[in-house]
């Protein structure tokens, strides 16, 4: 809330002093999911294309689906907060040892050295996901609503114990966990792609947020994984 009344809700008169007030005309606020949807797509060399955005959350948005064309955007399919693919990383992040909006690369690197054995129990405990890669969290898991940490304790029951602390010994088991939350992260973008394509039918896609960035070692998984769905589908596959 500091942030907000102090900062926030105030920008207009901050960015008048920053220009001096020689700017007369009025700011347009655009919402989170439209400014991450505009800078991968008017940038683009695409005249039409399907649009992804995936996050941690933007005001209520967590996921959105749309396309562009021309000088338009249109976001026409949103998932809404606490319903986070951007969040459930990072309660991994938080649970593996890691900083939060911070550390989530380092749980891509240590994905590639484990393997995925906590896959089903997270697709089983943790959400509920539907064909066209929408999903429910079991919040009962999460502590990231209403507390001060990402986890709960039937997270940290479920996985084997309280969360590794910071700057201590790696373990199998955080190895392990980071490649199994990259296989359901790989999983519900692939599911969300192939919807994304269906529903458009346009053979150009662009990707924008922070977990579009997600990346494994030097290969960017998620966009990898998202164009390979993508074309499968064009194709038929």
């Amino acid at each position: 809330m500091p942030l907000w009344v102090h900062e926030k809700l105030q920008l207009s008169r901050a960015m008048n002093r920053g220009l001096d007030g020689q700017y007369r005309k009025r700011y347009i606020f655009t919402e989170h999911h439209e400014s991450h949807a505009a800078s991968a797509f008017f940038p683009s060399p695409f005249e039409e294309a399907a649009i992804l955005v995936l996050d941690g959350v933007g005001e209520w948005a967590t996921g959105s689906l749309g396309h562009g064309s021309g000088s338009q955007i249109s976001l026409t399919h949103e998932m809404h907060f606490p319903h986070s693919l951007g969040l459930l990383y990072s309660a991994f992040t938080y649970y593996c040892g890691f900083k939060v909006n911070s550390g989530e690369y380092k749980l891509m690197g240590l994905a590639p050295y484990g393997e995925p054995r906590f896959y089903d129990l997270i697709l089983e405990r943790l959400l509920d996901l539907k064909a066209d890669g929408s999903f429910r969290l079991n919040m009962d898991f999460f502590n990231y609503c209403g507390g001060l940490t990402m986890t709960s304790g039937k997270f940290h029951q479920l996985f084997g114990g309280p969360p590794r602390r910071p700057e201590s010994a790696l373990t199998q088991r955080e190895l392990d966990l980071a490649a199994s939350v990259q296989k359901v992260t790989e999983l519900i973008v692939l599911r969300m792609a192939a919807y994304l394509h269906n529903i458009t039918g346009l053979k150009n896609l662009c990707l924008a947020g922070g977990v579009a960035l997600n990346w494994c070692g030097q290969r960017p998984v998620v966009a990898r994984i998202a164009i390979r769905a993508f074309l499968d589908s064009a194709c038929g596959r």
